[in-house]
Parts: structure tokens; sequence; C-alpha cells
């Protein structure tokens, strides 16, 4: 039994018993109540928390559109790559060292440049892009906190320098910067998807939610081009320039109905797929940015334009004697005295005296109004970025020394391209502009220049150049009829024509008899004692075209003594 002073002990006891059961009680309530909440009223909330801290939205980059040539052979496509980064603020910058020894990058310099991102609080860092993926994943198993990797493409080009000019390139970010890329930028490129992952601390995707936006890619692009010509005419090309010691040199060639460009070819050129050595001069497309005077290869428009007025034919003679011709101040001169030439052999010996008094007995605006629907003086039809525009004298500017000088070659210009498309008017007498893309043939009317008539009688006139006697001899192309016209311009210095400094030049057509090929070759500045068209370009025609015809089985029309043997059945 429990004495009086012991009773008030036990109800002070009871009492702070009950006082700590009933803050353990309202304590259980709070948290009773506070889990509710999370599971009710907080749950998307914390949900929707979470997610940031872990599902991420990543790009999904689009394959950019493969170019082609005319028989779908890839001229530029995209492979997969690797872009490595870190986040400054959690890697170690000291194991950086080793990653970028591996990727043939200064390991310690690497670390550095990190570090310093981390001081100024920056969250991003380049390693490097464009890695291998295979090497890319290699690196991603060391594990390194704060190192990622996102999926990106790289551009390459299967036939390099080949095909430089006229494709171009793209910049690291696979945005053109030249050539066909730049100017069909918007066209490759495609919509670049998203994808919805979860991601772990250090970065690595541990699963995959789903496609939230499908990559769609960019379109494909034909061009007109065969890769077999096009290699062909870049060997041949880079070998006279190289042999000749030349500045530069171009050759385009066309399809002689349709105007389709089957190649076009620059020296000196690049490797897209490396750029540790680029030389920004070797990236102009010569073929189509440089402007030459045509000389020489403008002579058969004139004679055309003397044979279209119906004042002239074939057979008129023009007395070119003594051999030149004074105007003004200047004399007009011939390599000789040719005397009486009919037209024929105005062309054949390439007479500027004989050409001038053709100018001057047509006049300035009949003869402007021709190399004019010819194509001279013109702007480029292709859009290309960096296309030159033609220029030529108006008729008022056209006194009779600059009608003279027009009239053989000088004193107007033209790109190599622009030069073959007006050689197009002398297949049929209708000038056919020049497609570089598949989807344009046929959608540009040709442009009637003369009659077919007289386009022939010139055609024939210009299988003389070729032909033993003519100036382009060395064009000639054995089992085809051939013809063609040499040009020899000299350069334009600071104080005029440069005495030592030539273009030399080759425009030609074959075969005659249905032609199939028109084919444009320039030399710019050749070294040594061989600098005349008929001497540089000539030959070089003559090896592109003889193997273009081949390669294309055009039919000879002049088979030579193996092809009479092989049709007979007596050679193997």
């Amino acid at each position: 039994m429990s004495t009086p002073t012991e009773q008030p002990q036990i109800g002070m006891q009871r009492w702070r018993f009950a006082l700590v059961l009933a803050g353990f009680l309202l304590l259980g309530g709070v948290v009773m109540v506070r889990l509710v909440m999370l599971h009710t009223v907080d749950q998307p909330f914390l949900f929707e928390q979470g997610e940031k801290r872990t599902v991420r939205s990543e790009t999904q980059p689009a394959t950019r559109g493969v170019i082609t040539d005319r028989f779908g052979e890839p001229l530029a496509v995209s492979t997969p790559v690797s872009t490595l980064w870190v986040n400054p603020q959690q890697v170690d910058a000291a194991q950086l060292v080793s990653i970028g020894n591996a990727l043939n990058i200064n390991g310690q310099r690497l670390k550095n440049r990190v570090e310093k991102a981390a001081r100024q609080g920056k969250s991003f860092y380049y390693i490097k892009r464009q890695v291998e993926p295979e090497l890319a994943e290699r690196i991603l198993q060391k594990r390194i906190a704060g190192l990622y990797a996102d999926d990106d493409f790289r551009r390459y080009y299967p036939a390099a320098e080949v095909t430089a000019h006229t494709l171009g390139l793209v910049n690291i970010d696979g945005h053109g910067q030249e050539g066909l890329e730049l100017a069909f930028d918007d066209y490759l490129n495609g919509e670049p998807g998203a994808r919805k992952v979860v991601k772990d601390l250090m970065g690595n995707v541990i699963k995959q939610l789903g496609v939230t936006a499908v990559p769609e890619a960019g379109e494909n692009l034909a061009l007109t081009l065969d890769l077999r010509l096009q290699y062909l005419a870049y060997r041949e090309l880079k070998a006279v320039v190289s042999s000749h010691k030349a500045r530069a040199g171009s050759a385009v060639i066309l399809d002689a109905h349709t105007g389709e460009i089957l190649a076009l070819v620059g020296q000196p050129s690049y490797n897209p797929n490396n750029r540790s050595k680029l030389n920004p001069q070797h990236m102009r497309n010569r073929a189509i940015a440089d402007v030459i005077e045509p000389g020489s290869t403008l002579k058969p428009f004139t004679v055309a334009a003397a044979l279209e007025s119906g004042r002239y034919a074939p057979s008129t003679v023009v007395n070119t004697e003594p051999g030149y011709l004074r105007i003004k101040h200047k004399t007009i001169r011939d390599h000789r005295n040719y005397g009486e030439l009919d037209l024929t052999g105005i062309i054949t010996k390439s007479s500027n005296v004989g050409v001038t008094r053709l100018a001057h007995n047509l006049g300035a605006e009949n003869l402007w109004s021709f190399l004019s629907k010819a194509g001279f003086g013109r702007p480029g039809t292709l859009g290309f970025p960096g296309e030159a525009v033609g220029q030529m004298p108006y008729p008022e500017q056209l006194d009779d020394l600059r009608l003279a000088t027009v009239s053989f070659g000088y004193g107007l210009s033209v790109s190599p391209l622009q030069l073959a498309e007006t050689y197009t008017s002398l297949v049929d007498g209708c000038r056919q502009p020049v497609s570089l893309l598949m989807t344009q043939v046929a959608q540009q009317p040709c442009e009637p220049v003369m009659s077919e008539r007289t386009a022939r009688q010139v055609l024939d006139m210009l299988e003389t150049v070729v032909g033993p006697t003519g100036t382009g001899k060395r064009a000639a192309v054995d089992g085809y009829r051939v013809g063609g016209k040499t040009g020899t311009a000299h350069k334009v210095g600071r104080a005029g024509y440069e005495d030592s400094e030539y273009t030399a030049v080759f425009a030609g057509i074959a075969p005659i008899s249905d032609p199939d090929l028109i084919l444009v070759v320039v030399v710019d500045e050749p070294q040594g004692q061989e600098y005349y068209g008929g001497e540089v370009a000539a030959p070089v025609f003559s090896r592109i075209m003889e193997q273009a015809l081949r390669l294309r089985q055009v039919v000879p029309d002049a088979p030579g003594k193996d092809q009479q043997l092989q049709v007979a059945g007596g050679a193997r």
C-alpha cells in the first residue's frame, strides 16, 4: 500500500506518460497525414520533379540527303559519328589527360582548358567532335563522371577532290559552305527528331522512354554528272596543268543535245575529307566562277552570223591581204598573209583579218544580236554560288576597233561553262541551257540562234580545224569525226595585255555526223615553249574525248584501219 507521499509521484508519472504518448500519437498522425498527401495531393508534383532530375529530351540528328551522279553513284553521304563533351562542374579534369591522348589531342592542354571552363562556371565543353563511334564507345566505357557523348553525322565525299568544286563542302555543324552543299542546303538538310530517356547520375542513358519526334532525312539530289567522265576529265586536266606548270585549268563536258553537264572539273583542287592543309585558293570552281576571253573559239559564231545574214556562203571569198589590217592606232594581224580565203578557210587558218572584215560588213548591231542569242554576255543559268556573269560591250560601244576585237574573241568574257553552252547552238541551231540536276533536264527549252543548215555548215568548217592543215590537228580522235576551234588569248594585266601570259583553249564537238559530246578545255598560263591552244589544250581534248566516246559506247563515224578490220571480222 502506497504512502500519502508516493501517490502524487505516481500521478506525475502517469501524466508524463500520457504526455509522451500523446506526443507520439500526434507525431504519428502528422506522418500519416504527410504520407497520405505524398501519395495523393503531391504525387503529380513529385513525379514531375523526379522526371526533371532523371528524364531528359535528347535531339536526334537527321541524316543529310545523299548527292549522287546520274547513275546513282554516291558523291556525298553522311556517316554516323559521336560528339564527346564534358560538364566541367562534374568532371575530374585530371582524368581527361589520357582521354585527350587517346583522341590525338594534347591531354594536358585539354585538362587545363576544362579546369579554366570550370572556374568560369561553364557546364559544357566540347572534347572532340566527329569521333568514330567505336572509339567513342571505348572511351565511354571508362565511366568518367561528367563525360558524355551525343550522336551526330559527318559528311563524306567518296570521290574526294575529283568532285570537290562542284559539290562543295559542309561545316562541322553539317551546313553547306560551298558549291551544291551551300546552294541546296535547305533541301539537303532534314528535320531533327527527339527522344525521351532516363539518365543516371553519371549521365548515362539507362532507359529509353520513346521517340517524341521522328527525324526526317533530307532530300536526295541526283546530278547529271557521269562519275566515269568526271574521273577521266580530272585525271587528264591534272596531268596537263602539271606538265605545263600552268597556274590553273578547267574542263567541261556537255551532252550535245540536252545541255546536261556530264563533267565539270578544275585545277588545282582540294580534298574535302581532309581539311588540315586546305588552301582557300584551291576551292574556287574555275569552270564556273572564272571568266576568260574566248579568243579564236568565238570565230565560228562570227562566221555563223555572216552565213545567217544571207550575204555569205561557205565558199564566199574574203581578201585577207596583206595579212594585217590597220584600225585607228592598232594593227590586226594574222600569223602570215593568207591572201584570199573562203569562209571555211577563215576558220581553218583562224584568220583575224578575215573575221574582222566579216564583222565590219555585218555591223555592230547585227553581230551583237547574234552573239547575245548564242549566249555571250549573258548571266549564268545554273544559279550556282559564285557563278560568273558573261560580259560583252553593247552595240553603241562597238566602234570599228572594238567590233574587230570582239569578232575574234577579245574584249568580252565568258566562263568555260558558258563557252561550252554556246557551242550547243552549233549542233542543230538551238542553244540548250546547261543543267546540273536531273530534275532540270527537259524543263528548259532551247533558244533558237541560227538555222540548222547554218549550224551544219559551221560544223563542217570546224572539222577542217582538226584536219592535217588546221590549227587544232592535235585534237583529232581516232575513229571519230571531230570539229573544234583553238583559242590562245593574251591575259590582261595592269598595263594592258601581257606579252608572256596566255590562256590556251580548245572547244569542240564529236562525232560530227551525230554530235554526242561538247568539250571545252582551258589551261591558264602554261609555261614553256608551248602555249597555244592547239599545242596545250587540243591534245587534252583528244585524250578526254576519245575515252569519253568509248565509255558512252558511241559508234565510230570515221573508223580507222583497226576499226575497219574489226568490222570485217579480221582483227582480234
